[in-house]
C-alpha cells in the first residue's frame, strides 16, 4: 500500500501517463532488431514509435553466447535499451546479467523498465493501442462444461459468456484503492539453453527474469466489484496479442482461491512509469511468488469460470506443465558425487532424470523456485590479484523471503557468508554483496547460493534440476573469472 506522500510522489513522476493520454494511440513498429526510435511529439496526433529509416539496422557486434549453443546477438527494440535476441517473431529479450538489477532505486533490488527481460508466444502482439478506448472486461462463464476460447486451432464453437463489468483505464484508477507491490517476473523456462541434454524452445540464459515495483489495483477488488459468484472455480486471463494461424491462443488460469488472494495486481505502473509496450502496456497482470507465465500481457478479458477443466486451454492443460512425480532414476546415476542403482534415487517435485520422460502425471507449474545469481560479473571476465574484488548480485524465490546468501571463490569447497542489500519484501529480488581477495593469478571459480526463510536450499547438481520442458531450473551457477596482475580499464 502506499501513504498518501509516497502517492504524490508517484503521481509526479508519472508523467509519462499523461502525455500518453494526451497523444491517443501508442505504436510500435519495425520490431526486427531496431537499434533506436523516432517518437513524434506532435500532441494534436497520435504517439507514434517506428524504427529508423533503413531496412537493415547494424547488429551490436557483441554476443552473448550459451555454452553449447549459438551466439546470440544484443539487439534493440522500441522502448528497450540492447538487449539479448533469442527469437524475432515472436519476440523474446534476454536481460543480460549485469542489467538484472540495473534500476534508479540505486540498491540493486529493481529491474530498470527498458533492461526488462520481453517474452511472447503469440507472433501476433499489439503494435497500437489507443489508452482512451482502451477497455477491460469481466465476464461470466457458467456450467461445468470447459471453457472453450475463440480459437481457431480448436476448431470449436467458442462458450458463451456474459460481461457483468467494463473498465476503461480512467475507471481502474478512479474506482479502485491503488497499490504496489516488488515482485519478480521469471520465465518458466529461464535458463534453458543451459540444460543438458539440450530440450527445444526457446535457448533463454539466466537472464529471462526480472524485479519491479508494480502498481495497480487489486484483482480481488475488481472481481468483488464484478459480482463474483461463489461457484466460481477459476478466473481466467487473456490478453491482447492473438494467434497466427496455427498456435493457441494464450490464456491463463488462476484457482479462485489464488485470484482472490489480495496480492495478485492488475498493474497499469512499472517503477513509477507506464508499462512498456513490450511489457503489457496498457495492463498486465502480476502474480507475485508464481512463474511469469500467469502475469498475462495487454489484460483485456477477464472470465470468471464455474468449470474446473482446463483442457481446451492449450497453455493450462497442455502446455507449462510440470511432472507431478515422484519420478525415480530409470538408470544407474551420480548425483553429488554418489553412485545410485536404477529406482535408487527419488528426483525434487517437477523434475526427472536428465533424458527421460516422466511416467506420472503432470500438473500446471506455479511457484517460483529459489535461485540466485552474480551479477557483477560475467563468464570469462578478468579480476586483479592481490586487490579486493566486489562481488554482487540478487536472491529470490516464490514468496518466503531470502535468510541468507553464501559466496564461494574456490568452486564450493569453502563457502563465506555475504551481506544482504535492500528488502523490498518477500516477492522481491533479495539483493548482496561480498569481497574477496585472489591471492594468485589464474582461474577461480564463483558460485552463489541463497537459503529461503523456510529453509529451502539450492540444489548443486543440475542433474537435479531437469524435465522435458527445461522449466524451473534453480541450481547453484557458477561464473569463471581469472585473476592476472596487470588488466586493462575494462576489466574489474
Amino acid at each position: 500500500m502506499q501513504n498518501d506522500d509516497e502517492l504524490d510522489t508517484r503521481n509526479r513522476n508519472m508523467n509519462r501517463r499523461s502525455f500518453l493520454r494526451n497523444a491517443g494511440a501508442l505504436s510500435l513498429a519495425g520490431l526486427a532488431g531496431v537499434q533506436s526510435m523516432k517518437a513524434m511529439a506532435d500532441t494534436d496526433k497520435p504517439r507514434v514509435i517506428t524504427a529508423p529509416d533503413q531496412p537493415n539496422p547494424t547488429i551490436i557486434t557483441q554476443n552473448f553466447p550459451i555454452k553449447g549453443n549459438d551466439d546470440r546477438p544484443m539487439m534493440q527494440y522500441p522502448e528497450k535499451r540492447p538487449l539479448i535476441r533469442v527469437t524475432s517473431r515472436p519476440p523474446q529479450l534476454e536481460t543480460p546479467m549485469t542489467m538484472l538489477a540495473d534500476a534508479e532505486d540505486g540498491d540493486g533490488a529493481l529491474t530498470a523498465n527498458d533492461a526488462f527481460f520481453v517474452r511472447y508466444h503469440n507472433s501476433e502482439i499489439p503494435l497500437s493501442i489507443d489508452p482512451e478506448a482502451f477497455r477491460l472486461d469481466i465476464k461470466v462463464h457458467t456450467g461445468a462444461a470447459p471453457y472453450v476460447p475463440t480459437d481457431m486451432s480448436l476448431g470449436l464453437p467458442p462458450s458463451a459468456t456474459t460481461t457483468a463489468l467494463s473498465l476503461s483505464l480512467d475507471d481502474l484508477r478512479s474506482r479502485f484503492q491503488e497499490i504496489s507491490i516488488a515482485a519478480v517476473n521469471q520465465c518458466s523456462g529461464n535458463s534453458r539453453g543451459e540444460e543438458s541434454p539440450r530440450i527445444a524452445g526457446g535457448q533463454l540464459g539466466n537472464g529471462g527474469v526480472g524485479c519491479a515495483m508494480w502498481t495497480g489495483v487489486s484483482l480481488k477488488e475488481v472481481l468483488t466489484a464484478a459480482g463474483i459468484s461463489a461457484t466460481t472455480q477459476q478466473v481466467l486471463f487473456n490478453g491482447l496479442d492473438t494467434q497466427d494461424n496455427e498456435p493457441p491462443d494464450f490464456i491463463k488460469a488462476l484457482p479462485v482461491a489464488r485470484a482472490m488472494d489480495g496480492m495478485v495486481m492488475l498493474a497499469y505502473a512499472m517503477n513509477g512509469e507506464e508499462l512498456p509496450m513490450l511489457n503489457g502496456y496498457p495492463l498486465r497482470l502480476v502474480v507475485p511468488g508464481w512463474f511469469g507465465t500467469y502475469h498475462v500481457k495487454h489484460l483485456n478479458e477477464i472470465i470468471m469460470s464455474e468449470s474446473t477443466d482446463l483442457s481446451k486451454l492449450f497453455y493450462m492443460g497442455t502446455a507449462y506443465r510440470i511432472p507431478a512425480g515422484p519420478d525415480v532414476n530409470v538408470d544407474p546415476v551420480t548425483i553429488d558425487g554418489v553412485s545410485y542403482a536404477a529406482g535408487a534415487f527419488t528426483y525434487p517435485a517437477g523434475y526427472t532424470q536428465p533424458g527421460k520422460a516422466t511416467t506420472h502425471a503432470t500438473t500446471p507449474i506455479t511457484r517460483l523456485k529459489l535461485r540466485s545469481f552474480i551479477t557483477s560479473h560475467i563468464d570469462g571476465a578478468k579480476v586483479h590479484t592481490g586487490k579486493k574484488v566486489k562481488v554482487s548480485g540478487i536472491a529470490f524465490d516464490g514468496g518466503d523471503g531470502i535468510q541468507q546468501v553464501e559466496f564461494s571463490s574456490d568452486g564450493g569447497a569453502t563457502w563465506n557468508m555475504a551481506t544482504l542489500g535492500k528488502d523490498l519484501g518477500k516477492f522481491a529480488f533479495r539483493p548482496w554483496k561480498i569481497r574477496f581477495t585472489p591471492a594468485a593469478d589464474g582461474a577461480y571459480v564463483l558460485k552463489v547460493r541463497a537459503t529461503s526463510n523456510s529453509g529451502e536450499k539450492q540444489p548443486t547438481d543440475a542433474a537435479m534440476n531437469w524435465n522435458q520442458s527445461g522449466y524451473m531450473r534453480n541450481v547453484v551457477e557458477t561464473v569463471n573469472v581469472t585473476a592476472v596482475s596487470s588488466i586493462g580499464d575494462n576489466d574489474d
